[in-house]
């Protein structure tokens, strides 16, 4: 093992930057000394880790299966100084999370209200995305709990479930007849439909329900947005599928009518999600518990 941990910090910031001079104003250290750094790592290890060039270095194939475990060390070092600076009280640190864009403004955005209010002091890192995308957020140790739509079968993952949500078809005024009666599901699949993208939980979900009863679903469009679902099926465009939670004030306005089926669509339910074994921060621990109203979480 090299003793001088330094030349990793060196490597680190020059595999980021893909500079020497950035590196350096990074490090708070002269050209030379990067340069100088690298070349004894490099030395120590018998490898080339960069390519010169005129614009600047490129990591060679060594180099990019260092910094690979590099990059997961030093998140490993910051997330234990996080914990550390945490540990007894909420004075300081981040809640890093991660949740599809519906589940954040119609479900997290109220919890997120509370818990900034009361905790001014502590950053909140939010990432966005489909549930495999935040699964994958959570194991590249880019976030440290997930709010994911469920079921989840992950062996690396803890799952924990927090509310239940009923997802249904509506549409506007254009195909308010519709709703008139209850319908067979091949009969409603005639009519354009309004999907999510294919990679949602979502899409995946309402197509092995359609496909249980026989059913093909072949929409006519696909929107990764449910505030787009929500105003193409107000427009008329089709009949979306969304959670009935989040359409609640259209559905009491009548501006959005629920299409009722013969098949009933079974319910659905959000949960928390975060790596096994993982040492969870207090902030991440104190929301999921006070402000997510989770059980059991140690």
């Amino acid at each position: 093992m090299i003793q001088n941990l330094e030349l990793y910090r060196v490597f680190y910031w020059t595999a980021k930057e893909l500079n020497l001079s950035r590196a350096a104003e990074r490090l708070y250290i002269t050209q030379p000394s990067v340069s100088h750094a690298i070349k004894q790592l490099e030395t120590e290890l018998g490898v080339a880790l960069f390519h010169r060039g005129s614009k600047g270095v490129k990591l060679t194939e060594e180099g990019r299966l260092l910094m690979d475990q590099v990059d997961k060390a030093f998140r490993s070092i910051e997330t234990a100084e996080r914990h550390i600076a945490e540990r007894h009280q909420l004075m300081r640190g981040e809640l890093r999370l991660g949740s599809s864009d519906s589940l954040c403004k119609y479900y997290l955005l109220p919890h997120l209200g509370r818990f900034c209010s009361e905790h001014p002091r502590l950053r909140i890192d939010v990432a966005h995305g489909t549930t495999p995308e935040i699964i994958r957020l959570i194991k590249e140790d880019r976030i440290d709990f997930g709010i994911v739509r469920l079921p989840v079968d992950d062996p690396a993952l803890v799952v924990m479930e927090t509310i239940e949500v009923q997802d249904r078809f509506v549409a506007g005024p254009r195909f308010f007849h519709l709703a008139e009666e209850a319908l067979p599901l091949a009969e409603l699949a005639a009519h354009p439909l309004i999907l999510f993208t294919k990679t949602s939980s979502s899409r995946q979900f309402i197509e092995n329900f359609a496909r249980s009863h026989g059913v093909l679903l072949e929409p006519e469009i696909e929107l990764a947005s449910v505030d787009l679902l929500i105003e193409f099926a107000k427009a008329g465009l089709g009949v979306s599928f969304v959670t009935r939670q989040f359409v609640q004030n259209e559905l009491d306005a009548g501006k959005l009518r629920e299409i009722r089926l013969d098949e009933p669509i079974p319910s659905r339910k959000i949960g928390v999600a975060f790596l096994k074994n993982r040492l969870l921060s207090s902030a991440t621990k104190v929301f999921i518990r006070q402000y997510l109203g989770v059980t059991g979480l140690k």
